[in-house]
């Protein structure tokens, strides 16, 4: 039995126009390939909504809601799409899917892209609905990280391991704790990146940066050198190695992690990877007096916006804050003029 009418993926679920666009968007705009694959669902999941609410298609037992087929899309139903109509898509993803605030805010990024794509280089709609969209406000969460005392008891951890790979482990975690790199930064790192004290590496959208290195990263690198020189090497460019002597994966990277969190006695659920990131990030701005600007060109972040998540201040320091209240050592009951204890 083959598939249902509509239900496929790629090309074969869009049509021409957002086709171009996507395209538009990878070429020109230079967006990643899971950009683009996001981009690519969240139009697909708009236009088989539009299609079922202004009920151009029935649903049945038989034929879902992901059976829609949208490669009828055409100028005149992108031009007939309303601002109501894209509020109503917008309630649909709040009511019907549960999608988050994070979630409906991509969305709307999207939709805002897409329409004025249309409006202003293709002029294929005559307005653009999607001007006065709003991004749904997103709940900022802290950052979950380790303390000073957590990040040194994991570097202890990494330096005593006695597993032959301990001295690359111990180089891998220092970088990551001091340098505050994504995971497939430190994974994609060579070794001609390295000269000195800086490194280069490139990250989300294919943009590259310079991270200086300080002593203990140039330390850990120059202890590792000599045990890296002396395995099998297959990949003589990246700098950690698997024992095949291949690029080490992400996936190993992570499972290194979380064993050197097990055995520093740390809740593995409870951190990951990028967890190492938001810890060296909070570090640099709590003990390091980096003001925001320099954190953001350090992580690498495109809007300072992202970065302001880090200037929070733990429970330590706002119970110091609460306890250095010149009437916190206020003691003894008030009384009023009748010498009474007052309520």
């Amino acid at each position: 039995m083959g598939r249902p009418k509509g239900k496929s993926s790629g090309e074969s679920a869009s049509f021409p126009i957002m086709e171009q666009y996507l395209r538009y968007m990878q070429a020109v705009q230079e967006k990643s390939p899971l950009t683009i694959k996001e981009y690519r669902y969240d139009l697909i999941l708009l236009f088989r909504f539009l299609k079922y609410d202004r009920g151009l298609v029935k649903l049945t037992d038989e034929f879902k809601f992901e059976d829609i087929s949208i490669q009828d899309i055409d100028e005149k139903f992108l031009n007939s799409i309303t601002q109501d109509d894209l509020f109503a898509f917008m309630i649909y993803l709040s009511r019907e899917r549960k999608a988050s605030s994070a979630t409906r805010a991509r969305k709307v990024a999207t939709l805002k892209s897409f329409f004025k794509y249309l409006f202003q280089k293709k002029r294929i709609i005559k307005d653009d609905p999607s001007y006065e969209l709003e991004t749904p406000r997103r709940a900022k969460r802290l950052p979950k990280y380790l303390n000073l005392d957590q990040s040194l008891k994991l570097l202890s951890t990494a330096e005593n391991a006695e597993k032959e790979s301990a001295v690359r482990d111990y180089c891998i975690v220092t970088l990551f704790l001091n340098c505050g790199m994504r995971l497939s930064e430190l994974q994609g790192i060579d070794l001609s990146d390295i000269s000195e004290d800086t490194l280069r590496v490139v990250g989300k959208g294919n943009k590259e940066r310079t991270i200086y290195l300080n002593q203990a990263c140039l330390r850990a690198l120059n202890e590792y050198y000599p045990i890296r020189e002396q395995q099998k090497i297959k990949d003589d460019q990246a700098l950690f190695l698997s024992k095949r002597g291949t690029r080490l994966s992400k996936q190993m990277i992570q499972n290194v992690i979380k064993r050197l969190l097990s055995e520093s006695g740390l809740d593995v659920s409870g951190y990951s990877v990028h967890k190492l990131r938001h810890t060296a990030a909070t570090l640099m701005y709590k003990y390091g007096e980096v003001d925001i600007r320099t954190l953001q060109t350090i992580l690498g972040h495109q809007s300072v916006a992202t970065t302001e998540i880090y200037t929070h201040v733990d429970e330590e320091l706002l119970h110091d804050a609460v306890s250095k209240n010149p009437l916190a050592n206020m003691n003894g009951d008030f009384k009023n003029k009748n010498g009474k204890v007052s309520d």
